[in-house]
């Protein structure tokens, strides 16, 4: 930042409300109670030319802090639950002839989650990986290569650390310091990790920042994964840009990371929130150093608030049925018709409404 912008910016943040900051509770997620959501997708194909198909993520992560309920859907056509082939992936996938002039899909699912928070003080030996899937997260994949600027990066960071959580958090507070959240990047960007580092600009929205945590990691030898989901609710922390500001939930996709570490299982990892707390919770873009900032850039490396739902973990996914190309991740209902595939942020011929709503038990 340029002296002038950095002395426009403080005159900025020197008028800004102080109840904003008053709002805000202490950001410390801790794994207490359940709590359950449903969400529904309903999916329209508005301009048909010819045969239809549409798929719509469901939830496909079982774990310590996401429970799968079930999902139910109706169509107009024939839908079905189905999985992709190499992360197994869950979604409902439907199809239409060209006689349906009115495609339509409409999925429910409904899910239980919890905060996570590992505690470093305490590692078990126990929580180790087995060989084969540590090397399928360690894996290169179409848009998250391990070699070329991706190693050679990740190498410079980790240069003198020592141990696996030394590395993990460096990569972490590396992507934290050099990146930033761009408002004109499509959607939740692409996570092409190498055009990332080649062009110099590290500029981008969650699948970027978190793509490029998960390359660097894995060209550091630890096993890493980004994980594909959607808020569902507002903060319980107070914070607006780290949450859903509303029951529709359409445009409110967010990517996060994992890495894993002997001793202490799969770590959440979150570093492009801390980008979006720093450009989006104010009125005005502030700086890592704003009170706001330093309290979640602590607690997202370990930890996650889970207002969230997690879909899946697939990267470069085959839609079954579909001979139209690969899309980057699942985490946008996907459609095509007459063989081509619709943009699924395309709102004039791709329309999809996503709903969510907490089940209180």
């Amino acid at each position: 930042m340029q002296r002038r912008e950095f002395l426009a910016a403080g005159a900025a943040l020197a008028v800004l409300p102080r109840v904003s900051f008053a709002q805000h509770l202490p950001f410390d997620p801790q794994p207490a109670g359940w709590r359950t959501f449903e969400i529904t997708t309903r999916v329209e194909v508005l301009k048909p030319s010819g045969a239809s198909r549409a798929w719509v993520p469901v939830p496909s992560v079982d774990s310590d802090y996401q429970k799968v309920i079930g999902n139910t859907w109706q169509s107009n056509g024939n839908a079905r639950l189905v999985r992709d082939g190499k992360y197994g992936a869950a979604m409902v996938a439907a199809e239409w002839s060209a006689a349906e002039k009115a495609p339509v899909v409409e999925v429910v699912s409904t899910f239980s989650t919890r905060n996570r928070k590992i505690d470093f003080s305490k590692p078990d030996p126990a929580l180790r990986l087995d060989a084969s899937t540590a090397a399928f997260n360690r894996e290169a994949t179409d848009h998250v290569p391990t070699d070329g600027i991706v190693r050679d990066t990740a190498r410079e960071i980790v240069k003198g650390k020592r141990g696996e959580v030394e590395k993990a958090r460096a990569i972490y507070e590396w992507v934290v310091d050099n990146t930033f959240r761009d408002p004109k990047t499509k959607g939740c960007g692409i996570g092409d990790v190498k055009s990332l580092l080649e062009s110099g600009n590290l500029g981008g929205k969650c699948a970027d920042l978190n793509a490029l945590y998960v390359g660097l990691a894995r060209a550091s030898g630890l096993p890493a994964r980004d994980v594909y989901g959607l808020r569902v609710v507002k903060s319980e922390f107070g914070y607006r840009s780290l949450g859903a500001g509303t029951a529709n939930v359409t445009r409110a996709q967010h990517c996060r990371a994992e890495v894993f570490l002997t001793g202490f299982g799969w770590v959440p990892v979150d570093p492009a929130d801390v980008r979006k707390v720093v450009l989006e919770e104010r009125p005005q873009p502030t700086t890592l150093l704003d009170p706001v900032v330093p309290p979640v850039r602590q607690k997202l490396f370990g930890a996650w608030e889970m207002n969230w739902l997690a879909y899946n973990e697939a990267q470069d996914v085959a839609l079954p049925g579909s001979s139209g190309p690969k899309v980057n991740f699942f985490m946008y209902p996907q459609a095509e018709t007459g063989g081509e595939r619709l943009d699924s942020l395309d709102p004039d011929n791709f329309k999809y409404t996503i709903t969510a709503r907490e089940i209180k038990t």
